[in-house]
């Protein structure tokens, strides 16, 4: 009997789906490598789910047809997995080659079987619960991104890893963003031309956001562009952004991990600690603000 405590991921199906054509056993063709070419043209491998909205678009568009409304009410549980978490799950799991790569919560990766649901390999970051503090909604991970046999995935504390498709075993691993400030990583990589791209979260903290391209070979950075303007060598750039520099460019806000121990309180779960953070991170920018403008 299914435990309903635990968050689980299902797979449907139709009764008449003896073989998909992407996946092994199947009728189609199929690439041993998601590189740029199959990224640019998604379409040739209609039965995957390659990159995070399936294509460069994000449509989040389907083509197949093989369920439609004349057999929609035959979809039956081809399997059901227990993750063992009832934690939120918000990934879009790839497909590439018959296995199905998605995530928990705390950014672990898991790779399963799309026909059995059988578990291949986990990689568990161990990412310290006292960031779930930092994060506005809860400890998720929406997903991964593949390339030239490599899972990318970036982690709540703010690294971008590269793991083996195959095995699972971690072959590089960088820190994106100032661990001293209270960023986080929830979203999903893309890869574009050899480089993973990533952004961050945090700017209910008062963080200052950016997106960032790594080598996917050598998790070397090759770009970082901000989205809030400014230098942060020091370059004024208030003449150019005219009136727009006070809101954009405002007083910085001094940000202390220590004061996320509010009354001494570490917590190892999103919960009442972590929404009293919230608020007082948001009081001091508010503060901070009403000074700015006396």
């Amino acid at each position: 009997m299914i435990d309903r405590r635990w968050s689980t991921v299902a797979l449907l199906a139709l009764p008449i789906l003896a073989a998909c054509g992407s996946l092994p056993g199947g009728s189609a063709p199929i690439s041993d490598e998601v590189d740029d070419a199959l990224l640019s043209n998604v379409d040739a491998r209609p039965g995957e789910w390659l990159t995070h909205g399936r294509d460069y678009a994000e449509t989040r568009y389907s083509p197949l047809r093989q369920i439609n409304d004349g057999n929609v009410a035959d979809l039956g549980i081809a399997f059901v997995y227990e993750t063992g978490t009832d934690r939120g799950l918000e990934a879009t799991p790839l497909v590439h080659n018959g296995i199905l790569y998605t995530t928990l919560p705390w950014s672990v990766v898991q790779a399963l079987d799309a026909r059995t649901g059988a578990l291949i390999w986990e990689w568990d970051p161990q990412v310290d619960r006292a960031w779930g503090q930092l994060a506005c909604c809860d400890v998720v991970n929406r997903g991964v991104a593949l390339y030239r046999g490599r899972v990318y995935v970036g982690t709540l504390d703010g690294r971008l890893a590269a793991l083996d498709a195959k095995t699972g075993q971690l072959l590089w691993e960088v820190v994106t963003t100032d661990q001293s400030q209270p960023y986080t990583i929830t979203g999903a990589p893309r890869v574009i031309r050899g480089k993973v791209v990533i952004g961050n979260g945090g700017a209910e903290y008062g963080v200052r956001g950016y997106v960032s391209a790594y080598d996917a070979e050598t998790g070397e950075l090759v770009w970082r562009w901000y989205t809030v303007p400014g230098n942060p060598a020091g370059v004024d750039v208030r003449p150019r952004l005219g009136t727009a520099a006070e809101s954009a460019l405002g007083p910085r806000v001094p940000f202390d991990l220590k004061e996320c121990q509010i009354h001494g309180e570490r917590t190892h779960e999103l919960g009442t600690t972590g929404r009293r953070v919230r608020r007082a991170a948001i009081r001091r920018l508010d503060e901070a603000e009403a000074i700015g403008r006396a």
